[in-house]
């Protein structure tokens, strides 16, 4: 099991200084990986929102070993091109640490309705699915045409080619266990799902969940295939043995990362969370 932060580039310190800042913290308070939310305009309290693409390139440069991602980038709102050469620059600059994380986004959210995106379900998912083949094919390295009922490239060749092969790390996220997400992951390179709720309140997935999300993954592509699954997303509890027990049991099921997340908010009490270190599993 590795331990990752889930932060955002939002609030009075989310500015990529600072998160260049905390990700070195985090770096060397034994943590081993780093998630930024993508948002135009942050759901928090405090809406100062800065550009998550940016900070990551801040943090490249403050570290030299953790994992670097966004989780998730609703991509269904972004231009899959413009999207694979932000990421290729990322691996490259970090010498390999990207994880690029993706989802269609929620079409309610003011990053669609205030924006004019689109926020039809079905539409959504069908611009990732392409935009994901796009991206992929573009990380080849070699001459790439496609003809989608989104999206059309003629004959691009897109230099240079990924530190990491055969390409960049792609999570896929979305609720846990609607069918177009999981159907969705199995096809790429691991799953940053939540579980679904139907807009209720938050729930952890299960041990239960991972070992069903693990035989999904395995029937689809085979159980010799490397797949990540992270879960977690929230902040620690007030139990801190209840979530080193939680956590144990969900490695054991087969997640492979667990992700703690840092509200935005007072830099001390950040500063002071991050550098307490991972609530690893006995």
């Amino acid at each position: 099991m590795r331990y990752g932060l889930s932060m955002a580039s939002a609030g009075a310190y989310g500015d990529a200084r600072t998160l260049g800042e905390l990700a070195h913290l985090a770096e060397e308070s034994g943590w081993d990986g780093v998630f930024l939310e993508d948002y135009i305009i942050h759901w928090g309290e405090d809406h100062s929102t800065y550009d998550p693409w940016i900070a990551l390139a801040a943090m490249a440069l403050r570290t030299e070993r953790i994992t670097l991602g966004i989780t998730v980038t609703p991509l269904s709102r972004r231009r899959p091109w413009k999207l694979a050469r932000e990421a290729l620059t990322l691996d490259h600059l970090s010498h390999g640490r990207f994880v690029l994380g993706v989802g269609i986004g929620n079409g309610s959210d003011t990053d669609f309705v205030d924006f004019g995106e689109v926020t039809v379900t079905k539409q959504r998912a069908g611009m990732v699915d392409e935009a994901l083949d796009i991206i992929a094919g573009l990380w080849s390295g070699e001459p790439f045409s496609y003809q989608g009922e989104h999206y059309q490239i003629q004959d691009v060749t897109f230099l240079p080619k990924p530190v990491q092969q055969p390409r960049i790390p792609i999570w896929v996220g979305g609720g846990y266990p609607l069918p177009g997400p999981l159907e969705r992951a199995a096809r790429w390179d691991g799953s940053c799902m939540y579980k679904f709720t139907g807009g209720g309140p938050w729930q952890d997935m299960t041990p239960e969940d991972i070992r069903s999300l693990r035989a999904f993954v395995d029937e689809r592509r085979g159980p010799a295939t490397p797949f990540e699954i992270t879960v977690g997303g929230r902040e620690r509890g007030e139990d801190w043995e209840q979530d080193r027990a939680h956590i144990a049991a969900v490695a054991e099921a087969g997640a492979t990362w667990w992700g703690e997340h840092i509200v935005p908010g007072d830099l001390d009490v950040m500063r002071a969370t991050i550098a307490r270190g991972p609530l690893r599993a006995n």
